[in-house]
């Protein structure tokens, strides 16, 4: 293999404006040297290859197909120098520039997002996938390194994992606007009774805390309609039924058009999201920062009756 040296860089450096100028001339005018300097760079590159890069025909050269071998290359090469360039650039800001990211559905309509366009704000080198799963799977992930920092909800079963509590706040109940329990402000459990209600399909639906509260307190329901916590809004908003969900699942999807109102609800029923994240990423500033963020935009991006954690 020939030995690369910062003279054959140069002379790959000239080949390549000359394989895209088509000339010597042209190609000593845009660099800046002379005619007969690029011809000696092309000929010590052949030399050093071992291979003929162009075909001399009449004053012209007739680039072979190693040439275009050699410059698809070179192109390969500067497509890493400059991923490389973009790498390091953000190894200094955030020390990572790549960051996988696990979330529960719930926060990943809209929350989870805006912290990665607020983190891309801030470096755009760093390079970002967002998975949605179970806040099960989510701790399973970051375990396994498959993602660096989940978004669970509370409390966490994996006791591998560093976890830091983002948000504890209160269900808030959706009622189509056409349903006479919309003119209420807030919507106690027993005025459930005999109606329909839209809830997340949970591995064991005896795990669901609305059903839950409904059996507790004698409350006689017209039926259920299990979905994905991404279309229960959809469900609610066609007047499918009544759903009680997290504060921020409702600020995400529901828009005036759907014609919803986001009422309170009690008996209340908690829910909490955290972080959770391996020891490495500990005094990651990465870390840190999608924490801050996070917390700022709780603070000023959502209406909601909320405790956030120091």
């Amino acid at each position: 293999m020939p030995e690369v040296t910062i003279n054959s860089l140069k002379a790959l450096a000239t080949f390549k404006t000359l394989f895209e100028v088509g000339s010597a001339s042209g190609t000593a005018r845009l660099l800046g040297i002379t005619q007969s300097g690029v011809s000696r760079s092309l000929a010590q590159l052949e030399e050093n290859l071992g291979i003929q890069l162009f075909l001399r025909e009449k004053n012209r050269l007739i680039a072979t197909p190693e040439a275009r071998e050699l410059y698809d290359e070179i192109l390969r090469l500067m497509g890493n120098i400059e991923e490389l360039r973009h790498s390091v650039l953000a190894l200094k800001e955030f020390g990572t520039s790549r960051l996988r990211i696990a979330a529960i559905p719930g926060l990943s309509f809209g929350f989870v997002p805006r912290l990665v366009a607020m983190l891309l704000a801030e470096n755009t080198h760093v390079s970002v996938s967002l998975d949605m799963m179970s806040s099960h799977d989510v701790q399973i992930a970051v375990e396994s390194s498959h993602a660096d920092i989940g978004f669970i909800t509370l409390p966490a079963t994996s006791p591998q994992l560093f976890t830091e509590t983002l948000l504890t706040t209160d269900a808030v109940c959706l009622v189509p606007e056409a349903n006479l329990l919309s003119e209420r402000q807030v919507v106690d459990v027993k005025e459930l009774r005999d109606q329909h209600l839209v809830i997340s399909n949970q591995p064991s639906i005896s795990t669901n805390p609305l059903l839950e509260l409904v059996t507790a307190h004698g409350v006689r329901i017209a039926g259920k309609t299990e979905a994905n916590v991404g279309t229960i809004t959809s469900l609610v908003a066609n007047e499918v039924g009544i759903a009680v969900i997290n504060p921020i699942t409702a600020e995400d999807q529901l828009t005036p058009e759907d014609r919803v109102k986001i009422l309170s609800f009690t008996p209340s029923i908690s829910f909490s999201f955290g972080l959770v994240y391996r020891a490495e990423w500990q005094q990651s500033k990465v870390l840190a920062f999608l924490r801050d963020s996070a917390k700022t935009l709780l603070a000023d991006g959502y209406g909601l009756d909320q405790k956030i954690q120091p």
